[in-house]
């Protein structure tokens, strides 16, 4: 729902509460609820804009409230995010499997749509794309689970099973890393306190922990006498 039409029905919502009682203080013909709250007699009611503005500034406050960990969190996650989406993008040319392929194009999905959540949350608070002149995730290699740029490259230089193998293997540790991420973020004081921080991070722990299962499942079947991790 957009800020405009949340604002729409907070306002009708109130101005519904305040409609029970004309202005001549004589209860409406349908009685009101018990414990319902009546407004008094003579009482102003607030005009629209006078709400809207309430609102507005409720959500401008909603946006200051959030710690250097949220915004440090958001432009780190959209760097490790950005290095799963080269990895994923090397699979069409390189994987003759139908289930790899369907977790890359999966993967690309979710965290395109990720990170154009947290570039959002980044912008409204006032902060820049973090990704801006950097030409990629490369300043976000200290993000734990990161590829090293060597592994990047044997990565595209594998092709059928031994990259599929690579591929699972390596972007199993990069959601490790991710999950690792939330969890740090959630273990810091003050930290992912409103409800946005705290829908994306989540967001990305459970789709990330879901694929991590997933991918183990297709090593096993991959390599039957892989030693368990």
């Amino acid at each position: 729902m957009s800020m405009r039409w949340s604002a729409v029905a907070v306002i009708a919502a109130v101005q519904g509460c305040a409609g029970g009682t004309a202005s001549s203080g004589t209860p409406s013909s349908g009685s009101a609820p018990a414990g319902a709250a009546r407004a008094e007699p003579g009482a102003q009611v607030a005009s629209s804009a006078d709400l809207e503005a309430i609102y507005r500034a409720r959500m401008d406050s909603a946006l200051t409230r959030y710690t250097e960990a949220d915004a440090d969190f958001m432009a780190a996650m959209i760097g490790h995010h950005a290095q799963a989406l080269e990895m994923a993008n090397l699979v069409p040319a390189r994987s003759t499997r139908p289930e790899v392929r369907r977790l890359a194009e999966r993967i690309i999905a979710a965290q395109e749509s990720e990170i154009a959540l947290m570039r959002q949350w980044l912008e409204e608070r006032g902060h820049t794309d973090p990704t801006a002149g950097h030409g990629g995730p490369e300043h976000s290699m200290a993000s734990p689970g990161m590829l090293t740029a060597d592994e990047m490259r044997a990565l595209a230089a594998a092709s059928g099973s031994s990259f599929d193998r690579l591929f699972l293997a390596h972007m199993v540790r990069h959601h490790e890393g991710a999950v690792r991420m939330v969890d740090d973020l959630f273990a810091t004081p003050g930290a992912a306190g409103d409800a946005s921080t705290f829908r994306i991070a989540s967001g990305v722990q459970v789709d990330q922990r879901s694929e991590i299962t997933r991918m183990q499942s297709m090593l096993e079947r991959l390599d039957p006498f892989r030693p368990p991790r």
